[in-house]
This record gives structure tokens, C-alpha cells and sequence, in this order.
């Protein structure tokens, strides 16, 4: 009798197993998810609906998916070498001896990045939040269809940005750090296609759609002839701020700035690279973009042509 009961239960938990989540339960594994691995707070969760939280969720891993680092390529050699001495000590000594070394080297390596990591937290790190500005909006769907077209509108002395969708739908935005908080990569590479198929690559003399044009063609089209990169020069930044979601950087400086790829090398001299460290990153929350990019800004610095 009783391994008939514990047969049965033990059935019960399988068929527990095997029923997929609620959406509750993918809700509370997401928000598990995007407060310890990504580092959102409680009270910028709690608040958001399912739809809200799938998004940053599913931007979030987009994101790690497409993350390219800039030293990627020199870490990669790195990996080969290492790889390399690890056979031939393989090789010439027993798998016990070898496992032991590799899992010293690994713990040192940790301990070092550990260390690496806490250090830029605290001298070039500072977790400031963003304001909300109230905006007419009219709202889009979870996953927005394609960027097809935009406008720019006037009202008194200010201006503001329509963005227009193959499905119909638009959306209004006062400024452009405004579209990073809810664009992800393929919107912002779709409005670039839009705006260069109407001006090419001839600068517009309408204000508003010059900036916009120029915010973006540095963003992903950046020349060495470009002014921003002279111009910039001597110049003292003001603000260093990360928009985490799409990773999206942005240097402002006396009368100008720069929205730039964290993935992206441009054209940055270490005076000014230097100066945006001392200013100190600010985001709303830690993270391992924030390391990453400051772990490449100060390779930058140190050697200039490694990256």
C-alpha cells in the first residue's frame, strides 16, 4: 500500500513537471532573471505588466545574443594560444596535474576580473536614474511592426519626432534619447535606412532633422573626415551616459555630443576618453554592459591601436 501511494505521488510531481508555466510563474522567472543577472530593481519591476517585462526580458537576451566586444577578435588569439599550451601540458603530464593547473589559472583569472570589475564600479561608475518626461503617445504593440517613415513637427520654438510603422501605428518623441529607451537595435538600423534613403548622405538644412541625421549617421556610418571627431577635440565632457537596453552610449560635451555603438570602435582620442572615465559612466543600474564597456574604454587608452 504504501508504494502504491508513493508511486502515485510520484506520478503527480512528474505530471507537475510536465505542465508548462503559468504566466505568473514566467512573469516571477523573468523578473528572477532581470534583477540578478541584468540588475533591475525591485520597484522598476513590480509595476510593469507581462508584456513589459517580456520585452526587457527579450531585449535583454537580444542583446547578449548580437554582443560582439570590440576585443573580440584579439581575445579570441588569446583563447587559441591558451588552448595550445593547455594540449602540449596535457600532453607531457598526467590529467589530474593538468585539470589542477587549469583550475588554478581559471580561480587566479576570476579573482583578477573580480577585482578588474569592482575597481571601474567604483572610480568610473555612478548609477544615476533617468527622468521621466510626460509625452502624447499613442501606444504600439509588443514586438512593433518595422519603422517605415518619420516626420518632424514644430510647436511654438520646439520640435519633436513622429515615428511611422508598416502597420499603421505612430509615436511621438521629444527628444532622441527618448527613442532608446524604447527602440531596440533593428528599429534604430531601420530608421537609419529611412532617413539616408531621403537625404543620403548630404547633410539636411532643416534643424531638427539635421541633428537627427547626424546622430545617427555617427552612429553607424562614423568617418575619420567626420567634424565631430575634430571638433570634440579640447573639448571637456559634461556627461557620459549609458541607455543599457540597445547598447547605446552618449558623450555630451560644451556645445555638442555623440551617440555611439558600445560594440562600435570610433574615433576617440585618449584625452577624451580619459576625461569621459573621469566624469564616470552613469546608468541606472550596474551591470555587465557597464563592465565591458569600461573594461574597453581603458584598453583604448592604454593601447590605443589594440582595438
Amino acid at each position: 500500500m504504501d508504494k502504491s501511494k508513493k508511486h502515485f505521488a510520484r506520478l503527480r510531481v512528474e505530471d507537475q513537471r510536465r505542465k508548462p508555466p503559468t504566466k505568473a510563474q514566467k512573469r516571477n522567472q523573468m523578473c528572477t532573471y532581470l534583477r540578478n543577472m541584468v540588475g533591475f530593481t525591485h520597484n522598476q519591476l513590480k509595476n510593469k505588466s507581462f508584456d513589459e517585462v517580456q520585452k526587457a526580458f527579450d531585449n535583454t537576451m537580444s542583446w547578449i545574443d548580437s554582443f560582439v566586444p570590440m576585443d573580440y577578435k584579439v581575445v579570441n588569439e588569446s583563447e587559441v594560444r591558451a588552448e595550445g599550451n593547455e594540449k602540449i601540458a596535457q600532453e607531457s603530464s598526467s590529467k589530474g596535474a593538468g585539470d589542477d593547473l587549469q583550475q588554478e589559472s581559471s580561480k587566479k583569472q576570476k579573482m583578477e576580473d573580480d577585482k578588474e570589475r569592482e575597481e571601474l564600479k567604483q572610480q568610473c561608475f555612478e548609477i544615476v536614474p533617468e527622468e521621466e518626461i510626460a509625452i502624447d503617445v499613442i501606444p504600439l504593440a509588443t514586438k512593433p511592426a518595422p519603422i517605415v517613415n518619420f516626420q518632424i513637427h514644430r510647436k511654438g520654438r520646439n520640435g519633436y519626432y513622429e515615428i511611422m510603422r508598416a502597420d499603421g501605428s505612430a509615436k511621438t518623441y521629444l527628444l532622441f534619447s527618448q527613442l532608446l529607451k524604447e527602440f531596440d537595435k533593428e528599429d534604430l538600423e531601420n530608421l537609419w535606412k529611412v532617413v539616408k534613403a531621403k537625404h543620403g548622405y548630404t547633410m539636411p538644412e532643416e534643424a531638427y532633422e539635421r541633428v537627427l541625421w547626424g546622430d545617427l549617421k555617427v552612429m553607424f556610418e562614423p568617418q575619420i573626415e567626420d567634424a565631430v571627431w575634430r571638433n570634440i577635440q579640447g573639448h571637456s565632457v559634461k556627461l557620459w551616459k549609458l541607455y543599457d537596453s540597445y547598447g547605446v552610449h552618449f558623450v555630451r560635451f560644451n556645445n555638442m555630443h555623440v551617440y555611439m555603438l558600445v560594440e562600435k570602435k570610433y574615433y576617440l582620442r585618449p584625452p577624451t576618453l580619459t576625461d569621459m572615465l573621469n566624469k564616470k559612466l552613469h546608468a541606472d543600474y550596474w551591470n555587465e554592459m557597464c563592465y565591458r564597456l569600461l573594461k574597453l574604454v581603458t584598453k583604448q587608452i592604454k593601447n590605443p591601436g589594440s582595438v
